[in-house]
């Protein structure tokens, strides 16, 4: 089955399936270590297995599905190696395009970053957790495209992903979502006056923030977290 959307690209139903399942996920709605029937979501979409196959496989190359043979499907549960290793990757990467975006920006990114804080604040306003995640999203490809490196938005976007969950966590009390548009507005200041430094300074911070979030998930939910690393 293909289809065509509304931007005149070409979709699959391999594509649909994983983009429920996704947004399942990140959501939380499937949580770690919950298991997944191929059968199952192929009878939902009303569908052979083979595309059900193919999203699971793309959903695993993500890091978000584990799949064993002769065994049950699962979402995979939270490692924290890799979540160190994704935080490494994504803070020296977000570094740069700061100190960049710090350097280029001019009164047309300047206007760009004063419109995604609005449309941040009214989601908080709203208690609007899943438009505040898109918009967080929007914000660092905001800062990429300043930066002159829109490229670099790839390589945040899959490392962000790896942690989208916690974030979801860290979110679902609403009273976070103010510190982190903070956060934001600091950056965007320090950016649009052309301070490199402290605008990695609250770049770090902001990244910092999933800290505690992480630690609480370890100690109240340890069965999110790979046995390995407890």
């Amino acid at each position: 089955m293909v289809q065509i959307a509304q931007n005149g690209e070409r979709r699959t139903s391999v594509d649909d399936v994983f983009d429920y399942l996704y947004d399942e996920i990140l959501s939380l709605r499937l949580r770690p270590g919950d298991k997944i029937s191929e059968a199952e979501v192929a009878t939902m979409f009303g569908v052979s297995r083979q595309p059900v196959r193919d999203a699971f496989s793309r959903l695993a190359n993500l890091d978000l599905l584990l799949i064993r043979p002769q065994r049950a499907t699962e979402v995979k549960r939270f490692s924290m190696r890799e979540i160190t290793k994704s935080r490494f990757v994504r803070s020296a990467v977000e570094r740069e395009v700061l100190r960049r975006a710090a350097l280029y920006c001019d009164a047309e990114g300047a206007a760009l970053l004063d419109a995604a804080l609005v449309a941040q604040e009214k989601a908080v306003e709203e208690g609007d957790v899943d438009g505040f995640g898109a918009l967080d999203y929007e914000f660092h490809r905001t800062l990429c495209v300043i930066a002159r490196a829109d490229f670099a938005f790839d390589v945040i976007m899959a490392e962000k992903s790896k942690v989208d969950r916690l974030c979801m966590l860290g979110l679902s009390k609403e009273y976070r979502m103010p510190a982190l548009v903070e956060d934001h507005r600091t950056i965007a200041e320090a950016v649009k006056r052309h301070d490199a430094e402290a605008a990695i300074e609250v770049g770090t911070l902001h990244l910092s923030r999933l800290d505690e979030t992480i630690e609480r998930v370890a100690k109240t939910n340890a069965t999110y977290i790979e046995p390995d690393d407890l």
